[in-house]
């Protein structure tokens, strides 16, 4: 509030810019007004200003890499990045303690998205870090018992990195293969753990097909064996209903830039009772129950408390709408367009993340061409590498059609003019792209290319 009227004395008392008006932005491409030039610059050059300040960009697609910030978060942060920067762990003065309390608000916020108790949410940098803690915490905590876990072949990266560090370490890890939709085998999980198995670590959502694994079931399964369940809910959590005791996960990992949230911040949730123990990665003041050290950097807890606040009132609201442009952009693509194959259950699956293979298309090619659209060919963690992504090639995907591969995110500020603009780009570069390929034309004169004997020269 003190920021805000603060601002408002500015902007009355400072005196109108001379010079001509900036046009209003345009439709086609998302206008954005970026401002590229110092400080100290803006005076002297008002004409450098003015032109930075009409930067085409892309419509944004790409919403499982990350999410805009809501501007109801960015309020609820503003006033703890001026007014209120206290540490929230000094305890002898007042600026400490109300950092402290907007901490505790903000736990409560995030505990109440997935019907979990304040004090088993731990915060930490972000779903990598909670990951990290999770699998590597549990199973360094209980090696002297069990030196068994199981994962799936499709998780995110830092999944199977942590199980790999672990693996020199000299546990065993088990990696479940999943069916040809995405999801696992209940009875292959089942005859996998091992009297000996500390965790299992499923993903609630894949970040780049959008399958919804069947997690009550694995949560009960574990339970019964009593062996720990962790999922990665990072695609998940605001965006499908969760709840941590009716579902028996023992540990969730959650991040604030997959929800509308600030980026650098994330939490743990973990289960008090019946008691989960893990061995601290990170040494220090021993804040967050010892379970993660370092200051919490009240702002940006702040801002994921709040961005599951508003995920929670417009859960319902969202899924409805995003449900709708996720069917428009399919049906428009399918119908248009043949030999194009969406990738992973469509049942089981979460609308906001389409994956399609154009067959007889190079991705690559395809995603350069569609310039004026953010998307994405995969994980944005593994986008750099060339190779077909791990996720599609799990699932028996083909290699030729693994590289064709393009995924389309729609979240809560897609429009549908976005959707259509981008339905409409894609058909006429696939249609222009397939022209150009010389397998595209000999499917058309009725050749098999799996009957194709290739020979290198």
């Amino acid at each position: 509030m003190l920021l805000r009227t603060a601002w408002r004395r500015v902007a009355t008392t400072a005196p109108a810019a001379p010079g001509p008006r900036a046009k209003p932005p345009t439709r086609g491409l998302r206008l954005r007004g970026i401002d590229l030039t110092p400080q100290s610059a803006v005076a002297s050059d008002a004409a450098t200003a003015l032109e930075a300040e009409s930067v085409l960009r892309p419509l944004y697609m790409d919403v499982q890499a990350t999410t805009p910030l809501d501007p109801r978060v960015l309020d609820a942060m503003l006033p703890y990045l001026v007014n209120y920067y206290g540490n929230p762990h000094s305890r002898t003065h007042a600026y400490g303690w109300e950092s402290e309390a907007a901490m505790e608000c903000a736990r409560q916020q995030v505990a109440s998205l997935i019907g979990a108790d304040p004090r088993e949410i731990i915060f930490t940098s972000g779903a990598t870090e909670s990951n990290n803690i999770a699998i590597k915490g549990v199973a360094r905590f209980y090696r002297s018992r069990k030196k068994h876990l199981i994962t799936t072949q499709t998780e995110h990266k830092c999944v199977l990195d942590s199980c790999r560090s672990l693996e020199a370490e000299g546990f065993k890890v088990t990696y479940l293969p999943v069916k040809k939709s995405g999801i696992i085998d209940l009875k292959e999980l089942e005859a996998a753990i091992q009297p000996d198995t500390s965790l299992v670590s499923v993903m609630t959502v894949n970040n780049e097909i959008g399958v919804k694994q069947p997690i009550k079931e694995i949560g009960q399964i574990c339970s019964s064996r009593k062996v720990y369940f962790h999922t990665d809910a990072a695609q998940a959590v605001g965006k499908i209903p969760l709840d941590v005791n009716d579902m028996k996960i023992d540990l969730m990992s959650i991040s604030g830039h997959k929800i509308y949230g600030p980026k650098g911040v994330g939490a743990i949730y973990i289960r008090r009772r019946p008691r989960v123990r893990v061995e601290a990665l990170q040494s220090g003041g021993g804040q967050e129950r010892g379970m993660r050290s370092g200051t919490v950097p009240t702002p940006l807890v702040v801002g994921l408390g709040a961005a599951c606040e508003v995920a929670q009132q417009e859960m319902e609201y969202d899924h409805k709408r995003i449900s709708k442009l996720a069917e428009r952009l399919i049906q428009k693509i399918m119908k248009s367009l043949p030999d194009v194959v969406m990738n992973g259950d469509p049942e089981h699956h979460y609308p906001g993340c389409i994956n399609l293979s154009f067959a007889y298309v190079e991705g690559e090619s395809l995603l350069m061409a569609l310039k004026d659209v953010a998307l994405s060919s995969g994980s944005a963690c593994t986008s750099a590498s060339l190779e077909p992504s791990y996720v599609l090639r799990a699932i028996g995907t083909d290699e030729d059609l693994a590289h064709s591969s393009i995924r389309f995110g729609i979240g809560r500020f897609t429009t549908e003019e976005e959707v259509d603009y981008t339905v409409e780009k894609c058909i006429h570069h696939v249609k222009r792209l397939r022209e150009m390929s010389p397998l595209w034309e000999m499917v058309q004169d009725g050749i098999d290319l799996k009957s194709i004997k290739w020979t290198q020269h």
